[in-house]
């Protein structure tokens, strides 16, 4: 009798196959970028590839994509910038949380950096590798299983940035649960962490950051950002 077990995955929180979790996390990266003209035109497409998914993550990015469509992109636009660029706890920077702006933030990066890295990918000076948007096309498009790794490494973040979010109204929460939805439940120490990084809020000793940055083609080898 073997005296080795297969370690499995845990099941995501929401059933569903390989395919759908990488289309999630492909639609994801799209809806939380930026809402650019080139997004907004994509609208019919996306609302296609939601349709395909089970109906617990087609419901959560169902309000974003109305959103986008009813709203003017000026005040889409402005909009984006307030949630994301001005609030300290709601930066889509995965290790802003618990680093902030501090030397001690670079060696988390370079975790990212070097998955990347490994992948096959280089990065540049148009994003830091932390940036959600960049980690979930980078799980969706590149390598599925490091990108999964980093995903769950962060999940206590990402859920953070869900209730955030979701404390706002912010039409942007539903597509983070959308995120959350696709890994395994959250653990006690999951909650945990949450609590503490609620509680502390990011550092705020200030660095330069420049030396982490990302080249804007860093995924040319698979396809275009958008």
């Amino acid at each position: 009798m073997s005296l080795l077990k297969i370690r499995r995955r845990p099941e995501p929180t929401i059933p569903m196959s390989d395919r759908d979790r990488r289309l999630v996390w492909r639609l994801a990266a799209l809806l939380l970028d930026y809402p650019s003209a080139d997004l907004l035109a994509m609208l019919d497409e996306l609302s296609g590839v939601t349709a395909q998914l089970p109906e617990h993550v087609r419901t959560q990015t169902d309000r974003l994509l109305t959103h986008l469509r009813v709203t003017p992109p000026i005040e889409l636009a402005a909009s984006y910038v307030e949630t994301f660029d001005m609030r300290r706890r709601a930066s889509m920077h995965l290790t802003f949380y618990a680093f902030g702006d501090t030397r001690k933030r670079g060696m988390a990066l370079l975790r990212f950096k070097h998955a990347y890295k490994h992948a096959g990918v280089e990065l540049g000076d148009e994003e830091l590798p932390d940036h959600l948007p960049v980690l979930l096309e980078f799980s969706a498009t590149v390598d599925p299983i490091g990108g999964e790794r980093l995903l769950g490494e962060h999940l206590p973040v990402i859920e953070l940035l869900r209730l955030s979010l979701a404390d706002s109204g912010s039409p942007y929460a539903g597509v983070l649960g959308a995120v959350t939805a696709t890994m395994p439940p959250l653990t006690t120490a999951d909650r945990r962490r949450i609590a503490e990084l609620a509680a502390e809020g990011p550092p705020e000793e200030e660095v330069g950051l420049d030396p982490f940055a990302m080249d804007p083609t860093m995924f040319a080898q698979s396809e275009g950002r958008r």
